[in-house]
C-alpha cells in the first residue's frame, strides 16, 4: 500500500484496570502504540439507548500490519484515538492474509471504547 491514503497519525489504546483513591477500581486506557491510517466513513444511524437518541458511524480503518494484529481478541479489545475522537474496534482482517495491511471495523458515537 502507498503512504499516500495513510495520513491519519492514531494512537491505539488498552483497557487497563486501576484503584482510585477510595479504593474502587477504575477503567483506564493506556497508549499501546501508534500508527498512520486511513480512515472510511461507511455508515451512520440513531439508536434509542438509555431512553435517550444516540448517532453511531461506523468506519473502516486501514493500517499496515503490525505484529500486534496477530492476535483478533486483542486488538478487538482496543480501541482507537483520533485526535479525541474515539473508535470502538469491532473486529480487523489482515488483508488477503499477506501481513501488508488490516482493515479494522469499528464504531464511533455510542461509548469510550
Amino acid at each position: 500500500m502507498q503512504a499516500g491514503p495513510l495520513r491519519k497519525r492514531v494512537v491505539f489504546q488498552c483497557r487497563d484496570t486501576a484503584v482510585d483513591s477510595y479504593g474502587q477500581q477504575v477503567t483506564t486506557w493506556t497508549d499501546a502504540f501508534t500508527a498512520w491510517a486511513a480512515i472510511e466513513a461507511l455508515s451512520a444511524r440513531e439508536v434509542l439507548a438509555a431512553q435517550a437518541v444516540q448517532s453511531e458511524a461506523s468506519h473502516r480503518i486501514t493500517v499496515r500490519y503490525r505484529g500486534e494484529f496477530t492476535n483478533p481478541v486483542a486488538v478487538a479489545a482496543m480501541r482507537i484515538n483520533y485526535n479525541g475522537r474515539l473508535f470502538n474496534i469491532s473486529g480487523a482482517t489482515n488483508t488477503d492474509e499477506r501481513n501488508r495491511t488490516v482493515e479494522i471495523m469499528a464504531s464511533e458515537g455510542m461509548n469510550n471504547g
